[in-house]
């Protein structure tokens, strides 16, 4: 690895490590938004904020580093490649969580630019956009997230697609449901029983 860090980088007078601290705090404001006031309200899940947390940070210094320390590209390369390795030799993770994850990669990486030619409010309004888009996906999918079991149903005349909403009916009084829609899975008729899954909003 060929390190060229200039003398005094880590001086208060050293315009470039203030323009770095000043997109760090940047950066942990729009984390906080995103992790804490946004996927913690909607996941309830504490034990990846930990992880989400100190990705972020340290994705903003590596990608902050590299635009300052001239680094050999096999080392680069070799650096990112552990993120993979250690994703492989992890458990399973849901695909949302992951999906939260990779935005806090993505938004320190964003805050992590050196902001010379480009506004610092474009970089500000990307991740207004990215907060807003957490926001507004999560609160659709609250809004629109059913749950579903399976019933056994014996009135089999209201099978036939005609009385759908007369069965959609019945099954909302027996359950008590709101009942956004059903789906056949099999039907008896030696028994006269049908197996139906309901899909009903929380």
């Amino acid at each position: 690895m060929n390190e060229n860090l200039p003398d005094g980088f880590f001086s208060l007078d050293n315009s470039t490590f203030l323009g770095i601290m000043l997109r760090f705090g940047i950066d942990i404001f729009f984390l906080f938004i995103l992790i804490s006031l946004v996927y913690f309200r909607y996941s309830k899940k504490e034990k990846l904020l930990f992880t989400m947390y100190l990705m972020g940070i340290m994705v903003f210094f590596i990608c902050s580093m590299l635009g300052t320390v001239h680094l050999d590209i096999s080392f680069a390369f070799g650096l990112f490649a552990v993120f993979a390795i250690l994703r492989f030799r992890t458990r399973n993770v849901g695909i949302k969580d992951m999906a939260y994850i990779f935005t806090g990669i993505g938004i320190s990486m964003i805050n992590s630019l050196k902001v010379f030619k480009f506004p610092m409010l474009g970089i500000l309004i990307f991740n207004i956009i990215i907060i807003l888009a957490a926001f507004v996906l999560e609160e659709y999918l609250l809004r629109n997230k059913s749950d579903s079991h399976v019933i056994v149903f014996d009135r089999l005349e209201l099978l036939k697609p005609e009385k759908e909403e007369k069965l959609l009916r019945e099954i909302s009084e027996i359950t008590g449901k709101d009942i956004l829609r059903i789906r056949i899975k099999s039907v008896d008729y030696k028994r006269k029983q049908a197996f139906i899954e309901i899909f009903y909003r929380e």
